[in-house]
């Protein structure tokens, strides 16, 4: 086995660029991390390095991704996507430095943005040998980011020009990459974007859920319609009152606070806080179906864990997600921006106890054969291994 010396990119609070990290430092790779977000990292790599950009620097070290309010979160994403790019030439000589210090075989940058950008900027100032460039493109980089100002439309072309390989969650996202300037040549590869399930964690019930828990584990972002998931909950309780309402990292949210008061659904519903990934799978498996009221998405990581323990999923239907879904096989898709058509879903899914079950197996196999954590992990290697 050749070790190598991996440099990441990446915001180092993040769950899933950690679980994705920690991999590598297991193996007994030299792993360094220049993370956009001041962090503490539990995990033995041989160097942080804290490189602040679009702003990461205001927010608190111990703030986890997406932890502020939706109106916080809306305003943040606002002001990133037109001055966060004009934040990246100062940030990038820093991460330049730390590039030539390190002199790894290889830099993986986990977003594109920023820390793609970012990396992108870097490379075009490096004279000497380059090492080779990866970068994971997560989500909404291109659905939601990569066209709303013109800089970002510039720093993305960049990011895909300077790349020597990409990884993606979706197929659809390589198809986009192309479009932004990947060629056509330069490897590629489709795999959750954490790494994937760990079947240890997240597996399902020994019995199946019999009363109708329904959650939605999102929490707040920019792209999850959780305005009109709300006002489907009361449709759904007219039909089927016993029914109860989960809502993961929502936990002292106003926004859903008022919702919910102004709804009069405070008997159906559970606010949770932040869990942890274990804390996470008790409540998957102790709900009957998953929500995911997404307008845009990459591969979701909640889905997928959720699938995992045996809910029956329920999301919105996107590109992105019909590579995991079929609808009305393994799960049903619904028009995020219309309560209710996602009540119907929930309520369909709610009624079939036969199509839940079939969806159950469905998805155990979908899962260990197309997301199972070691399995995808020993393609990343591989994929590392191609690039190299």
């Amino acid at each position: 086995m050749n070790l190598m010396k991996i440099l990441f990119v990446a915001d180092g609070r993040s769950p899933t660029s950690q679980n994705w990290i920690r991999y590598f430092v297991e193996r007994g790779d030299d792993i360094y991390l220049a993370s956009t977000f001041e962090c503490d990292v539990d995990i033995p790599i041989k160097r942080l390095e804290f490189i602040p950009v679009a702003f990461s620097s205001a927010k608190k070290k111990t703030a986890q991704p997406g932890s502020a309010s939706s109106r916080t979160l809306s305003l943040r994403t606002l002001i990133r996507q037109w001055l966060g790019p004009l934040t990246i030439p100062r940030s990038a000589k820093q991460l330049h430095n730390f590039i030539q210090e390190v002199q790894p075989d290889l830099v993986h940058a986990m977003r594109v943005p920023y820390e793609g950008m970012l990396t992108a900027y870097a490379y075009s100032k490096l004279k000497d040998s380059k090492p080779p460039f990866i970068v994971s493109v997560w989500g909404n980089d291109f659905t939601l980011h990569a066209s709303s100002t013109p800089l970002m439309k510039r720093y993305t072309r960049l990011t895909m020009q300077s790349v020597n390989g990409l990884h993606a969650d979706t197929e659809r996202d390589i198809d986009l990459a192309h479009k932004w300037g990947l060629s056509v040549d330069k490897p590629t590869l489709a795999a959750p974007g954490n790494g994937g399930i760990r079947s240890d964690i997240f597996y399902p019930a020994k019995e199946p859920v019999t009363t109708p828990v329904i959650i939605n584990p999102r929490g707040f972002r920019p792209y999850v319609r959780n305005d009109i998931f709300f006002k489907s909950i009361p449709l759904v309780l007219a039909k089927r009152p016993e029914a109860k309402f989960i809502c993961s990292s929502m936990q002292g949210e106003i926004q859903a606070i008022e919702w919910i008061k102004e709804l009069n659904i405070e008997h159906a519903v559970q606010l949770n806080p932040l869990l942890s990934h274990s804390q996470m799978a008790d409540v998957f498996r102790s709900s009957q179906i998953i929500v995911s009221p997404a307008i845009h998405d990459g591969t979701p990581n909640s889905l997928l864990e959720g699938m995992a323990c045996g809910c029956f999923p329920v999301a919105g239907d996107l590109e992105s997600i019909r590579e995991w879904i079929t609808h009305g096989q393994n799960g049903l898709l619904v028009d995020p921006n219309d309560a209710q058509s996602i009540a119907d879903g929930i309520l369909l899914a709610i009624e079939r106890e036969d199509l839940r079950h079939e969806a159950a197996g469905l998805n155990a196999k979908i899962i260990s054969t197309g997301a199972e954590y070691g399995m995808n992990m020993k393609r990343v290697d591989e994929f590392y291994k191609l690039i190299l």
